[in-house]
């Protein structure tokens, strides 16, 4: 591998190396719309995977009505569900949109549609970091 320039020649291929704050740039905005990381590093596939892979899992838990976590940092599991569920970015936001009801988790659809959120939050968290990395030039 030999650097040229801002760039790294890897088997004949031309990847930018961008800083480390350009990089957090990325990720951040990864996390806040799932997969715009990966659009902004120049990987137009894979940064659409990530988006569909997360709306789809975020909306699945929706409309199987499950619940969405708010602050609750007094209590350990509340707290882990709320990172997991506030790291599906935009869509915590709206999620207000879709639990004009309330969760209904005495059913196990609604069980299963609050582990359906916190995967996606899981996998958007994910898609950020390998928006960073992508962007340092770690990863292809």
């Amino acid at each position: 591998m030999a650097e040229v320039g801002n760039s790294v020649r890897n088997k004949g291929q031309a990847r930018v190396v961008r800083s480390r704050g350009t990089a957090f740039g990325f990720a951040l905005a990864g996390w806040f719309i799932p997969g715009l990381g990966q659009v902004l590093a120049g990987r137009w596939g894979r940064g659409i995977v990530f988006f569909c892979a997360v709306a789809s899992l975020v909306l699945t838990g929706y409309f199987q009505r499950g619940f969405v976590f708010a602050h609750q940092f007094g209590e350990p599991f509340g707290m882990l569900g709320f990172l997991a569920d506030a790291s599906t970015g935009l869509f915590y936001f709206v999620s207000k949109v879709f639990e004009t009801n309330g969760p209904n988790i005495a059913r196990a659809a609604g069980d299963y549609g609050t582990r359906f959120i916190a995967t996606a939050g899981m996998l958007n968290l994910l898609a950020a970091f390998d928006a960073y990395a992508v962007a340092i030039g770690e990863r292809d």
